[in-house]
């Protein structure tokens, strides 16, 4: 993997990663862009703890442009966009309209391809690993910024999502707190190690969902699975076997593997509902330990942490959606309509193989 950093008229900065150490990468950002002005604000709710970013700049972003307008394709000609050279592998740059800035983190944006119509279950497997070069690459850089306490790689794929860009990309939020989602991850961890002497509950959920009905995909390294009270009518946690905090500890044998094993699993989410559906829309989200904060507290370290991704659908049936209602949003009690069983089950009939 070659690293290329660069800054664009703005002043945010765009880092290159690709294949081939001989690539040269110095095209210049020929827009017109003034600095870019942010006034993302991090808020706490008094009851319930929660931290809410206000970012009222991000009302102008990007929404649903045609195709030849997409600004993450490459520029050609007259036609530049975020990415000033003709061709890329992968590309990283800072979020021009984000949900977090300074001292309230950062947002950055990863293109995995410059192939508009192309997304992540396309991708080869060289490219794949070029992807998780990426992320690990950017974890390790953003954990070092003083504002930051939890690094979150994700992709949103699809318009029922919400995505408002079609080209295939994800995005990194580096968060100044440990989200509310680990908070309560790491509450459970502690609680089970004192209860139990010092058992790990990852190893324990990991242990019986592989020795149950629910497995959807095992490999030498890997292992994903349908949790048992999955909250989505398609959800799959994906788990290196050897538990590691965050991405920066997997071994080479994990990271070699990976690509095969995500790529089929992105292949079988695309064929859970038929030939004829639309591209499944999902969302692919990476847990990591926090590298500061509470992780350190309550009796537990960082190692305690398992490293995971958390891959789901919002489409529960052809042609259906499941929308977050009262009890979702209101209680954030999950009424999930697919058994886990009958879920992993069908991830296993529509195999590649």
């Amino acid at each position: 993997m070659k690293k290329t950093s660069t800054r664009l008229a703005d002043g945010r900065e765009l880092i290159y990663y690709d294949l081939s150490d001989a690539t040269v990468r110095d095209a210049v950002d020929r827009r017109p862009l003034a600095p870019t002005v942010t006034t993302s604000q991090i808020r706490s709710d008094p009851l319930l703890g929660d931290r809410v970013a206000i970012a009222s700049h991000r009302q102008a972003r990007t929404y649903h442009p045609p195709a030849d307008q997409c600004p993450l394709c490459p520029s050609r000609g007259d036609r530049l966009s975020e990415i000033p050279d003709s061709s890329y592998d992968v590309v990283v740059f800072e979020n021009r309209f984000p949900s977090l800035a300074g001292d309230s983190g950062r947002c950055e944006v990863v293109c995995f391809t410059s192939d508009h119509d192309a997304s992540f279950a396309d991708l080869s497997e060289q490219q794949a690993r070029l992807v998780l070069d990426a992320w690990t690459d950017r974890t390790a850089e953003l954990s070092h910024l003083p504002a930051v306490e939890q690094v979150f790689c994700f992709e949103n794929r699809g318009a029922e999502i919400g995505v408002t860009l079609q080209h295939p990309h994800g995005q990194i939020y580096a968060y100044p707190f440990t989200t509310p989602r680990t908070a309560l991850m790491l509450r459970q961890v502690a609680a089970h190690k004192r209860e139990s002497g010092g058992e790990n509950l990852f190893d324990v959920v990991l242990r019986r969902e592989l020795a149950g009905e629910r497995v959807a995909l095992e490999g030498e390294h890997w292992a994903a699975f349908v949790p048992y009270a999955a909250h989505w009518p398609y959800e799959v946690h994906l788990y290196p076997k050897r538990r590691v905090p965050d991405l920066l500890a997997l071994d080479e044998a994990a990271r070699a593997e990976f690509p095969r094993v995500y790529l089929e699993l992105l292949g079988r989410f695309d064929r859970i509902f038929g030939e004829a559906e639309p591209p499944t829309p999902y969302i692919a989200a990476w847990h990591q330990a926090p590298f500061r904060g509470p992780v350190e507290s309550d009796g537990l370290t960082r190692d305690d942490f398992a490293l995971h991704l958390e891959l789901f659908t919002v489409r529960r049936t052809s042609g259906k959606l499941k929308f977050l209602a009262g009890s979702e949003s209101g209680m954030n009690v999950f009424i999930n309509d697919v058994p886990p069983e009958r879920a992993a089950q069908r991830l296993r009939e529509v195999a590649s193989s």
